[in-house]
């Protein structure tokens, strides 16, 4: 059963991230993609990695920077992110949503510092 998870837009969640919106965001990249860029983030905001074959091992720790924000996913394009947001919603993580788009949206459309790969 596949769940339905929301969706945010690079753009949204810049917005959200500069209003100082609390928020856990999970990069779930591997090391080597997350040595080469990330996605900046503000003191309000949670800033987690876990390579998402380890989300499951670390599920305590992401439930934990979630247990009181929206948790954002992200990847490189949104499609691992995607998974491992349903995978975390079917865990009971109720507030949860992935970056349309990934890292890369995000250099696109909102910070050209952020290196494309």
């Amino acid at each position: 059963m596949s769940l339905s998870i929301p969706g945010i837009t690079a753009r949204a969640l810049a917005g959200r991230l500069a209003g100082g919106e609390p928020l856990a965001v999970l990069d779930v990249r591997e090391p080597r993609e997350r040595a080469f860029c990330a996605i900046p983030l503000p003191p309000t905001a949670v800033d987690l990695h876990v390579p998402m074959n380890l989300v499951p091992a670390r599920l305590d720790d992401v439930r934990s920077a979630g247990a009181d924000r929206t948790l954002v996913v992200y990847c490189h394009h949104g499609v691992r992110s995607r998974m491992v947001a349903e995978w975390l919603a079917a865990q009971g993580i109720a507030d949860v949503v992935n970056l349309e788009g990934g890292i890369d949206d995000w250099s696109e459309s909102v910070d050209a510092a952020v290196p494309r790969y």
